[in-house]
């Protein structure tokens, strides 16, 4: 029996549910932190040139962190 066959015919899922946790969050920070490198960059930009965007800067720089909590929410509501 290979490995393949065995774990497709196991009862059991393949990633224990902690661990899935704990990886669904885990990428949703990478991928909220991958977005904000580019955003922080461009806003910090935009505020350097013109005073008034802070307002904007902040909300956008900060919009991808809802990913995360998004993903706090989803684990601990299933």
């Amino acid at each position: 029996m290979t490995f393949a066959t065995f774990v497709l015919q196991s009862s059991e899922p393949a990633i224990p549910p902690t661990a899935a946790a704990a990886l669904a969050v885990g990428l949703a920070a990478f991928g909220a932190g991958y977005a904000e490198r580019g955003i922080g960059a461009a806003a910090v930009g935009a505020i350097a040139e013109d005073d008034d965007m802070f307002g904007r800067g902040l909300i956008l720089t900060v919009l991808p962190e809802t990913l995360v909590i998004l993903a706090l929410v989803v684990i601990f509501v299933v």
